[in-house]
C-alpha cells in the first residue's frame, strides 16, 4: 500500500457529540470508513457546553490560555480536548477546541428557546477556523489535507492562503471544502470582516465578499483547492441553476474544473433493521414478513388503528420551506381521502408545525404528529412505514431515502439531487426502488403517492420493490474510497 494520508477532517458538529441534521452523521461515518482504509484520519469540532465531558471521557490535550486566537483586535484563548469515536475497527481521534464565550450555550447555531441564531456566530466561527490551525500549530501535527465542511468552516482555506502562506508547517497543506447545502451560506456584514483580520484586498468579488457582505461559505468556494458536494447531480444544479446555487453559482461555474459529486453514505452499523437496538422487531431481507410488526407497534404509538391493509406514510423532516413540507399540507386533505394512515416527525417553522397540528386535529384517526426529534422514534418510522416521503424542493444529497429502502420502505421523492441519484424509479414488473415525481407541485406529489398506493394493493410487486431496495449498497466504504482518491489526487499536483 502507498503511504498513508494524513488528514485533519473539520466540521461543526460531529455524532454522537453534536448534531442538528446529517453533517453530524457524515462527519462521524466518513472518517470512520477512511481511517478502515489504512489513512490518518482526525476530527476537530467545537466544544459545546452540553458535551458532556463524563459521558464522552475527554481529557485535556492543550491547556487553557494556550491557544491565542486574534479576532479584531482582541486575543481570546482557547484550549483543547480530546475523545474518540470508534467503528468496529477503527477508534478516530476527535479534538474539541474550547472556549466558554463562545461555545458555552446550549445550542449548536441558535439558541434552543427562541430558535434564533446565536447574533455572534461570526466571531464563534471566526474564532474556530483559526482556532483550528493554531492548534496544529501547538501539536506539531501536520495534515497533508484539511478536509473542511460547510459555511462554519469556509475562512479555513482563506486563512492558509493569505494569513499562513509562509508558515513552514501550514504552507504546503492541501484543502478540500465539501459544501453540505448551499443555501446556508454563513453572510455577515462588513464588520465581521474586520474582525476575522484577513488581508483587506480578499474583500472582494473574488474574495470573500458576496452582495456586499462577508460571505464564510464562498472563502471556501474561492480559497480551497478541490470543492466537493454530496452528490453528483447536485453538484450540476448548483452551477446551472441561481436557485439551487443559491447566489454562488457563477462562482461554483468558474471553479467547476475543481467541482466532484460524491454520494454520501449511509452506517450500516447504525442503520440496519437486522441489529436496530430501537425498533421494536428484527428482521432482514430473509424475515421481511417480520417488518410488519414493527408497523403495528408504530401505529400504536401514535395511537392510531393497526391495519395491515392500510399503507403507513412515514416522514422525518426539518419543517421548512426546503423539504417541501407545504406540498404536503396543500395535499393532505385529498390525501386524507385515501385509505391511509400518515406519520410525521419533525419541527422546524412554527406556522408549518401549527398546519400539521391543524390537519393532525381534524384527522386523528389517520394522523399522527410528533415535533422534535427522538432518534428511537426516528428508526421506529423508518421501519414500521410502508411508505417515506421526501418531497424536497432541493436535497443536496438525503439520508433518510437510504435508510428507508435499507428497512423495506419504499421512498417517494421529488427526483433532485441526491433523492434522483438514489432511488430508481418504478417502472412495472418488479423493477425500481420507489417512487419520483419531477415538478415541485402538489398535484404531482399526490400522483406519485397515489402510484405508490396502487402498487402497496398488489402484495407480490410490492415485496419485490421492498426486496430491490433493501438489496441496494449504500455503505461509506465506496463513498470513502471516492475521496481518498481524490485526495490522493489532489497531493499530487
Amino acid at each position: 500500500m502507498s503511504k498513508p494520508i494524513n488528514i485533519l477532517f473539520v466540521s461543526s458538529e460531529v455524532d454522537p457529540f453534536a448534531k442538528t441534521g446529517g453533517l453530524a452523521d457524515v462527519s462521524s461515518a466518513l472518517p470512520k470508513a477512511i481511517k478502515e482504509q489504512g489513512h490518518e484520519i482526525r476530527i476537530m469540532m467545537p466544544r459545546y457546553r452540553f458535551i458532556s465531558e463524563r459521558k464522552f471521557k475527554l481529557h485535556d490535550i492543550i491547556r487553557l490560555k494556550d491557544i491565542p486566537v486574534p479576532i479584531g483586535n482582541d486575543t481570546p484563548f482557547g484550549n483543547v480536548k480530546s475523545s474518540f469515536i470508534s467503528s468496529l475497527k477503527e477508534k478516530v481521534q476527535v479534538y474539541f477546541l474550547d472556549n466558554e464565550k463562545f461555545y458555552g450555550r446550549d445550542g449548536v447555531y441558535q439558541s434552543p428557546t427562541s430558535k434564533k441564531d446565536y447574533k455572534d456566530n461570526d466571531e464563534r466561527f471566526i474564532f474556530f477556523c483559526r482556532g483550528v490551525l493554531e492548534t496544529l500549530k501547538r501539536l506539531g501535527w501536520q495534515p497533508d489535507i484539511i478536509h473542511c465542511n460547510d459555511w462554519q468552516t469556509g475562512l479555513i482555506p482563506a486563512y492558509l492562503k493569505t494569513v499562513y502562506q509562509d508558515d513552514p508547517l501550514l504552507r504546503k497543506v492541501k484543502t478540500i471544502f465539501t459544501i453540505h447545502n448551499m443555501a446556508y451560506q454563513g453572510a455577515f456584514p462588513l464588520e465581521s470582516f474586520e474582525t476575522s483580520n484577513l488581508p483587506k484586498e480578499t474583500f472582494r468579488t473574488d474574495g470573500v465578499e458576496a452582495y456586499g457582505k462577508f460571505n464564510f461559505l464562498k472563502a471556501g468556494l474561492i480559497y480551497s483547492d478541490t470543492i466537493t458536494t454530496v452528490s453528483e447531480k447536485y453538484s450540476h444544479e448548483i452551477c446551472d441553476s441561481d436557485e439551487y446555487g443559491a447566489g454562488l453559482n457563477g462562482v461554483l461555474h468558474t471553479r467547476k474544473k475543481d467541482l466532484r459529486g460524491i454520494l454520501n453514505g449511509i452506517d450500516y452499523t447504525i442503520w440496519n433493521p437486522l441489529t436496530d437496538p430501537h425498533i421494536y422487531r428484527k428482521y432482514d431481507i430473509k424475515s421481511i414478513d417480520a417488518k410488519i410488526e414493527n408497523k403495528r407497534a408504530l401505529v400504536t404509538k401514535f395511537g392510531l388503528e393497526f391495519d395491515e391493509t392500510t399503507p403507513v406514510i412515514g416522514a422525518i423532516s426539518r419543517l421548512v420551506e426546503q423539504k417541501g413540507f407545504d406540498l404536503v399540507l396543500d395535499s393532505l386533505d385529498e390525501l386524507m381521502k385515501q385509505k391511509v394512515q400518515f406519520v410525521l416527525l419533525g419541527s422546524g417553522d412554527p406556522e408549518l408545525e401549527k398546519q400539521f397540528d391543524k390537519f393532525q386535529k381534524k384527522f386523528p384517526k389517520q394522523m399522527g404528529i410528533a415535533f422534535g426529534y427522538d432518534e428511537e422514534l426516528a428508526h421506529l418510522i423508518e421501519a414500521g412505514s410502508d411508505l417515506f416521503l421526501m418531497p424536497s424542493k432541493y436535497e443536496p444529497c438525503g439520508l433518510n431515502q437510504m435508510y428507508s429502502m435499507r428497512y423495506g420502505t419504499i421512498p417517494v421523492v421529488r427526483a433532485t439531487g441526491g433523492l434522483d441519484d438514489t432511488v430508481e424509479d418504478y417502472a412495472g414488473t418488479g423493477k425500481g426502488t420507489g417512487f419520483k415525481f419531477e415538478k415541485f407541485d402538489s398535484k404531482e406529489l399526490m400522483k406519485a403517492v397515489l402510484r405508490a398506493i396502487k402498487v402497496f394493493h398488489q402484495p407480490d410487486e410490492w415485496k419485490k420493490l421492498m426486496r430491490n431496495g433493501m438489496l441496494k449498497d449504500f455503505s461509506w466504504e465506496h463513498s470513502a474510497s471516492k475521496y481518498i482518491s481524490l485526495y490522493k489526487d489532489l497531493l499530487r499536483q
